[in-house]
């Protein structure tokens, strides 16, 4: 009878252990590598990794530190390709590709977005008329590569897409990459024509069939672009936008002087969260072609953007005359462009389009109204800026 009851008590204190063991919390227990972890029953609790990582039952968990609304770091660079060498007698053309992405912490290319400016005048008795000032990504079907680019079949299926569904299929083939991986995107020059394209067949077989050379170079620059901007925010929250707007004031010319082919262009490209912007960066170019009055074309004068001009822009040198602000000093114009472009963040296309501007009396210069801008140091003609900063807002994607 003793025998039995030792048997049943054993049997007790076994099935209390085994309770207590099983019992739904298990509170501050450790697993994994032992530091300070705690095993879940399915309800917001946490289980390591090694840096008090969480896992549960869908919730407001986290992995491997990280959070579907956590933030990350990125930087915004815009990058402009520029040339004048399709001009020739009484046809001037400036052409200009601008590429902007983003880059994650890695150095890797999260979004790419690309257009080009083929800006296109006649000169006839010394006078040039404008032909074309629109970009090819605004010209869409207009722009007729589809239509009458059917020599153009590099990649033999038949198709020439559009050069706006072109140059989409080589924004999504740089991301992923680095800026070294798209130096080293590999072409080959079509025979008999000098055409440099594409030599990879995933490309090709995307429909990118167009000469690359120039959105290898203008997104390599973007890359590399020293003057870009960080921002934060939750992956794939953000679209990007990239515009570019052109304007005619070219000087005619007559039997004495020489006119001067003026089809400048400004740029800009966002980022945005919510239809407002996180992020800026606008620049601007000023190619001068001369030419004469039987409409030859004579030298170029171009020496880089705006922005990649720095110092040699002289604007702090000789612009004490745009002292606006009245503070005794001149910001060179990448510097002011900077402010600007910090200065619209947190805000809407709209906004930026509605901010208050004025002019100064006895100049005809439309600046800024706003003193928190002006006392930045931003005192640079702004309603040109403002259209593009905020038609790159109404285009990101």
């Amino acid at each position: 009878m003793k025998r039995i009851f030792a048997m049943l008590l054993c049997l007790c204190m076994i099935f209390a252990i085994v309770a207590c063991d099983t019992k739904g919390g298990n509170e501050e227990t450790t697993a994994a590598n032992g530091e300070n972890t705690t095993a879940a029953n399915g309800e917001n609790t946490t289980t390591a990794n090694g840096e008090n990582t969480t896992t549960a039952n869908g919730e407001n968990t986290t992995a491997g530190g990280t959070t579907e609304n956590t933030e990350a770091e990125y930087k915004l660079g815009m990058g402009i390709v520029v040339s004048t060498e399709s001009s020739a007698a009484e046809k001037p053309q400036v052409d200009a590709t601008v590429a902007a992405v983003v880059l994650d912490a890695d150095g890797k290319i999260v979004a790419c977005r690309l257009d080009a400016v083929q800006n296109k005048a006649t000169i006839a008795d010394g006078v040039v008329t404008a032909t074309n000032l629109k970009t090819k990504m605004e010209l869409g079907d207009d722009y007729n590569m589809a239509k009458h680019g059917q020599s153009m079949d590099w990649n033999g299926d038949g198709v020439v897409k559009e050069w706006y569904d072109q140059a989409k299929a080589f924004e999504n083939y740089v991301v992923g990459k680095t800026v070294a991986e798209v130096e080293a995107i590999e072409t080959q020059v079509v025979e008999g024509s000098g055409y440099v394209i594409a030599k990879d067949d995933a490309l090709l077989s995307a429909g990118c069939t167009i000469q690359i050379t120039d959105f290898v170079a203008a997104v390599v620059k973007a890359c590399k672009d020293e003057q870009g901007t960080g921002f934060k925010a939750v992956a794939d929250s953000f679209t990007l936008g990239v515009a570019a707007n052109s304007a005619d004031t070219s000087v005619a010319a007559t039997a004495e002087t020489t006119g001067t082919v003026q089809m400048f262009s400004d740029f800009a490209a966002t980022v945005v969260v919510d239809g407002k912007i996180v992020a800026a960066l606008n620049d601007a170019i000023q190619p001068k072609i001369a030419f004469n009055l039987d409409g030859t074309i004579g030298e170029t004068d171009f020496g880089g953007t705006k922005r990649e001009l720095k110092e040699d822009y002289h604007m702090a040198a000789y612009g004490q005359s745009m002292d606006w602000n009245g503070d005794g000093k001149v910001l060179e114009w990448y510097v002011q462009s900077a402010e600007f472009s910090k200065y619209v963040v947190g805000k809407t296309a709209a906004e930026v389009e509605a901010m208050a501007t004025k002019v100064v009396e006895g100049s005809g210069y439309i600046i800024s109204a706003e003193d928190a801008l002006l006392s930045a140091g931003c005192t640079i003609q702004i309603t040109d800026i403002k259209a593009v900063v905020a038609e790159a807002v109404n285009n990101a994607k």
